[in-house]
């Protein structure tokens, strides 16, 4: 995404998947999200990518947007989070979130970090 709204940024495949899903009535929506949701803020000084992805990840969780979750644990690893920091996130999250969200949470993430080559598939015959 290097058009207006700003530099390019980790949410490319994203923001493309989301614009291609666009109608005349979301466009006005769809373009303040880009502008602003994943352009100006992630952009801003003050947090670095890793703190603001930490962050990210703890608020999806206590407001329950599970859909939002694996794409943010991708953008987590990009900005350096390692997956041992993601479930501290998590297990942080679940004692003023709740522990059933972050148990949807961690499912969410363990799946990704799988995805990613980056956890230990679940071996069925070991449980």
């Amino acid at each position: 995404m290097t058009d207006s709204t700003g530099p390019e940024t980790d949410y490319d495949q994203p923001i493309d998947a989301a614009r291609a899903r666009t109608s005349d009535f979301s466009e006005e929506f769809q373009d303040f999200i880009t502008r602003h949701a994943w352009g100006a803020v992630w952009v801003r000084d003050g947090l670095d990518r890793r703190t603001r992805s930490a962050l990210t990840l703890a608020l999806l969780t206590a407001l329950h947007a599970t859909h939002e979750i694996p794409m943010h644990v991708r953008a987590a690893i990009r900005h350096g989070l390692t997956p041992d920091e993601i479930r501290e996130v998590f297990l942080h999250t679940s004692v003023y979130a709740g522990v059933p969200t972050a148990n949807r949470a961690f499912a969410l993430a363990d799946e990704t970090l799988r995805e990613l080559g980056l956890a230990t598939p679940i071996d069925p015959a070991t449980d």
